[in-house]
């Protein structure tokens, strides 16, 4: 009798398998089908994609210029001119962010509040000017603290004060920077952290 409860226990056992295959099968193809049906249109490369966009603005794409390597064969001799694009855009240029390290902190003039800062300082120069501030980072703390030295505590408070107070710190940044490499470039100081105690 043993051997007759066993065998409905192994065909119970084989059924529960075979229903998760199935029930993983069907999973796994309803996945495939929903991405195939959210993915599987879509351009497959670079060049129809980029097909696509140029009819979907109305332009065509501009053929290549040939290199100019003297006259080949007769009536080749007219150069073909090139075809210049207006663009609305104008041109952009790299920001480039420095963060001073550490946070700068000063008694605000005629008060016994102090203020804390964390300063970081932008360009669309090149990375020299970052350069410089990192290897002249001493100057500029202490010009950056000369300057904090003439705030009071009614000249931090609200978005305008700490608005004007990036442009004087920008200014002292750049008059420093001129006294010693002879060229400023520093374009924004981004107050990164502002606590007044």
């Amino acid at each position: 009798m043993s051997e007759e409860e066993d065998e409905p226990k192994k065909k119970s056992g084989l059924v529960k398998i075979l229903i998760m295959v199935f029930a993983a099968l069907a999973v796994l193809g309803i996945g495939l089908g929903a991405g195939y049906f959210m993915f599987g249109t879509q351009p497959h490369s670079p060049e129809e994609l980029a097909s696509e966009i140029i009819e979907r603005n109305g332009a065509t794409a501009p053929e290549a210029e040939p290199e100019d390597e003297g006259e080949g064969e007769e009536g080749e001799g007219e150069r073909r001119s090139k075809v210049v694009k207006e663009s609305s855009k104008e041109e952009v240029f790299q920001t480039l962010y420095y963060e001073i390290p550490g946070n700068l902190t000063t008694n605000l003039r005629d008060s016994r509040r102090f203020l804390q800062l964390g300063i970081g300082v932008s360009t669309q120069y090149d990375e020299e000017i970052l350069r410089n501030v990192e290897m002249h980072l001493p100057a500029i703390k202490a010009a950056i603290l000369e300057t904090l030295s003439d705030y009071g505590e009614e000249d931090v408070v609200g978005r305008e004060a700490r608005r004007l107070l990036s442009e004087d710190l920008r200014d002292s940044i750049n008059v420093e920077l001129e006294r010693l490499e002879g060229f400023g470039g520093i374009e924004g100081v981004h107050l990164t952290s502002y606590v007044m105690q």
